[in-house]
């Protein structure tokens, strides 16, 4: 593609942080999103600028935003890590591909990229947090072409829909792998209504789950959650642990399930409750699969997991490599994201980021596209 067309720099949203206020004033956010230029940088071999289709809005870009947690790049730095686009400059052989980009970008050359353990390695650069200033809510990204996963051109779900399969779909399928889940299996999955929690749901079924209760605090939601995967809801409206775990073993009761051993458990809320209601669910034989993160800490009492025989994991992100087959299930709609998916135009982000803080977004991921990007004025 000729260089002639390409933009002059990358129009990119990034988190700056907020300037101090007086000691008497209210205090405010702790960052902004502002428009800024990003200048094009040099490819080097191997190397390739997506123009970026859509970028989805995770759960982890709302951390970092309002509630402080740390990015290994510090800001200004440009958010987003569900991201898929077309190869428009770089590497010849990859020039004019639609792409998804993954999440985590690993060495490929460390200890744990070679005992197959490429999601947790520790030199990985993840787009919108360790990757210098660079991340999906942009114009355009430059990245290296050893990881994307191509896009078929004849797929029929529209490119920008599919950049979720960045990470609401393949960070669930990852944490299938980490349980071992098989066919026959019992699952239950906290926080099912939540933009992973629906996915894990459809690959739960889709791997041969032989029962799955979705547990979630909205009813609405809840029911909702009946067309994609979910056997058996349970509210956790107004309950605590404790009273959610009996309510457990009482749709058990009716439905003649055995409440007492070998559940697979995968809290996927990332809230202090959430986690606290999967442990309590956590029986003989079991298993629960740390997928959201909480910055609150909990108590447990470990010995519980040596009297159980149960087994605690935490699963991080999915590894590149699994890329075409997931993407392959949701274009054969195996995992359906089209009533899953709504996208907005990306000068829409800060009053968007704003009603999914509020959650007023209901189930849907919102993807940005970069096509309504203007001057971002409210």
């Amino acid at each position: 593609m000729s260089a002639s067309i390409l933009p002059s720099a990358i129009q990119a949203w990034q988190m700056v942080a907020s300037a101090g206020e007086r000691e008497d004033a209210p205090r405010s956010a702790p960052f902004r999103l502002e428009q800024r230029l990003l200048p094009l940088p040099a490819l080097a071999p191997g190397e390739a600028l997506v123009q970026i289709a859509g970028c989805g809005i995770c759960g982890t870009d709302l951390g970092y935003f309002y509630d402080g947690i740390p990015t290994v790049a510090k800001p200004p730095l440009t958010l987003g890590h569900e991201i898929s686009g077309t190869v428009v400059a770089g590497d010849a052989s990859w020039v004019g591909k639609r792409v998804i980009v993954p999440t985590i970008l690993p060495c490929r050359s460390c200890g744990l990229c070679g005992a197959g353990r490429a999601n947790r390695c520790l030199a990985q650069k993840m787009p919108g947090n360790s990757y210098g200033p660079y991340g999906g809510f942009a114009s355009h990204i430059p990245v290296p072409t050893r990881d994307l996963c191509e896009v078929p051109q004849q797929a029929k779900i529209p490119l920008e829909l599919l950049a979720v399969v960045a990470d609401a779909v393949a960070t669930p399928y990852q944490a299938a792998l980490r349980s071992g889940l098989q066919r026959g299996d019992r699952v239950i999955i906290v926080g099912v209504t939540g933009g992973l929690g629906i996915y894990m749901a459809q690959w739960a079924k889709l791997l041969g789950a032989e029962v799955v209760i979705g547990i979630g605090r909205s009813p609405d939601k809840l029911a909702r959650t009946q067309a994609f995967g979910v056997d058996l809801p349970l509210s956790a409206a107004g309950r605590s642990p404790w009273q959610v775990r009996k309510e457990f073993r009482s749709l058990c009761r009716k439905n003649r399930l055995d409440a007492r051993s070998g559940w697979k458990i995968f809290e996927m809320s990332g809230t202090q409750a959430g986690q606290e209601t999967a442990l309590e669910l956590l029986a003989y034989a079991g298993m629960v699969v740390v997928v959201g993160f909480s910055p609150e800490p909990l108590s447990y009492h470990l010995s519980r997991l040596m009297a159980y025989d149960a087994e605690l994991r935490g699963t991080w992100g999915c590894p590149p490599e699994h890329y075409p087959y997931i993407l392959d299930q949701v274009l054969r709609e195996r995992i359906r994201i089209r009533p899953l998916v709504t996208i907005r135009p990306m000068d829409r982000i800060r009053e968007t980021f704003e009603e999914l803080h509020d959650r007023r977004c209901g189930m849907k991921r919102v993807v940005l596209s970069p096509e309504g990007i203007g001057d971002g004025g409210h």
